[in-house]
């Protein structure tokens, strides 16, 4: 039995503040249990539903030396759909109302972390062959593993794999209080190893020290070795190149199924969506105050709402998108730049356009459902979630060919009737526009081709599975049996 350790900052339902708690708590337990134990670590942060801290079994407690505290470890546990989790419980650290906040206060929590975690194996009675860490908040883990703890029998040939979610967020902050807080000698500051650009950066010292290292898409881990979107570790993801990989995401095909969805106005399927999915554009209309309009073209955004996404060029053309045949239906929060321009567009263009400036997740489920084409214009997207979503929903994903848009939508092509969705190359808000209207013409002069559309990206199996099978491959590679 090969076992498995995840460790992350967050996971659903536990603690959520974006994709990586998705895969988090999604992916352990699509593993074949027959030759998989994956069990997953997080922090038992106190915004933690109370429901589910109810539910937590003490196992230990210890103390840890941290710079010059000691420091309380406590370690709780319990099962859901079939996945031991642990959590790592410190009052000092995981309290507050959220888990991230000051920068100087993440990076001392998630060293507190990483020393926890790996103190608390030999305890529980758990040893991992792999330790499967997630973003910058584990990246400590693997430079451990190769200092602090080698010296212990138990953690000897431990292997680690870091996974980017995201590689702009890389957890930074200034050399000598880094070196205070994790108690590294002066050897793991220099530039081939935690430091870069005069600070101490916790994702690199992951990169350097992990014996893998995936992202979230194929197309990501190439562009991640390029200026433009290396983040400034381009040249380190370069030298890397032969233990990286990109694994693209998966969604909760459970979560995320028109045939079961409570929150829409009509099930259906890939069968029947031609008769039954119009039910829910006309319960969407009538939600939002959007003119009755079987015919018109519903087009949708559920996004943060920044400059990542691409929103610029949005603004650059939204004159046009919204005064031709269109009816344009947003949701989010994000900058307020794009938070008051959709407020005034929905003004301007009222029956037009609808932007709800909050997040509501039942809402998100009957976008998905209702709109025609769905819109993802982004500067770079690792993996992203909400084309995988439209795909599922029979909603033809418009975006741009970047990250994980470019690995899982397939572009329309007309000649030989193949694709998923439409997409453009260059960062250009013409561009996008000029894909839009072409989507536009297939819609209202070719809807048998519309239609052959959504019954390809119906078909395709975005579910976690196939994920999990990639990533049992990558395990199997790495332990070698």
């Amino acid at each position: 039995m090969k076992k498995i350790l995840f460790l992350a900052s967050e996971a659903v339902p536990f603690i959520k503040t974006g994709g990586l708690a998705d895969v988090v708590g999604a992916l352990p337990k699509m593993f074949n249990k027959e030759e998989f134990d994956v069990r997953v670590m997080i922090p038992k942060y106190m915004a933690i539903p109370e429901e589910y801290r109810n539910q937590m079994k003490y196992r230990t407690h210890f103390y840890l030396e941290l710079a010059w505290r000691k420091q309380y470890v406590g370690v709780l546990e319990m099962q859901y759909n079939g996945v031991t989790f642990y959590f790592i419980d410190n009052e000092f650290y995981f309290a507050g109302n959220k888990p991230y906040g000051n920068i100087y206060e993440d990076v001392e929590k998630f060293a507190f972390f990483c020393k926890a975690a790996l103190s608390t194996l030999p305890l529980i009675d758990f040893r991992p062959d792999i330790i499967h860490c997630h973003d910058w908040q584990t990246g400590l883990v693997p430079v451990y593993l190769k200092d602090t703890f080698s010296q212990g029998e138990f953690y000897r040939g431990i292997k680690s794999i870091m996974t980017i979610h995201n590689l702009k967020f890389q957890g930074v902050w200034d050399a000598p209080t880094v070196r205070d807080i994790t108690g590294l000698s002066a050897y793991y500051f220099a530039p081939d190893k935690l430091e870069a650009y005069g600070d101490a950066n916790y994702l690199k010292g992951g990169i350097v020290y992990a014996d893998y290292v995936t992202t979230v898409s194929k197309t990501y881990a190439e562009e991640i070795k390029t200026q433009f979107y290396g983040e400034g570790l381009d040249g380190l993801m370069n030298a890397r190149s032969n233990a990286l990989r990109g694994i693209v995401n998966g969604i909760d095909y459970d979560e995320y199924n028109p045939a079961t969805d409570p929150y829409i106005y009509q099930n259906y399927d890939a069968q029947n969506f031609r008769k039954q999915k119009i039910k829910n554009k006309r319960g969407l209309q009538k939600e939002l105050d959007l003119a009755q309009n079987d015919k018109v073209f519903m087009l949708g955004i559920v996004s943060r709402l920044t400059d990542q996404k691409g929103l610029d060029l949005v603004e650059c053309v939204i004159e046009e998108i919204c005064s031709e045949d269109t009816q344009f239906v947003i949701l989010g929060t994000g900058d307020p730049k794009y938070e008051n321009l959709f407020r005034h567009y929905e003004w301007k263009y009222h029956g037009r356009v609808s932007a709800s400036i909050y997040y509501n997740n039942e809402r998100s489920h009957r976008i998905y459902a209702a709109c025609d084409a769905f819109l993802m214009p982004s500067l770079f997207e690792p993996c992203g979630l909400s084309q995988l979503m439209s795909l599922r929903y029979g909603t033809v994903p418009i975006v741009r060919e970047t990250g994980g848009l470019k690995d899982t939508v397939e572009p329309y092509n007309e000649y030989e009737s193949l694709g998923t969705g439409f997409s453009f190359y260059n960062y250009n808000a013409h561009e996008m526009l000029g894909t839009i209207r072409y989507a536009k013409d297939v819609y209202y002069n070719r809807k048998r081709e519309w239609n052959k559309i959504i019954d390809r990206g119906m078909a395709k199996d975005y579910s976690w599975t196939s994920s999990a099978r990639e990533y049992e491959k990558l395990y199997r590679e790495l332990l070698g049996w």
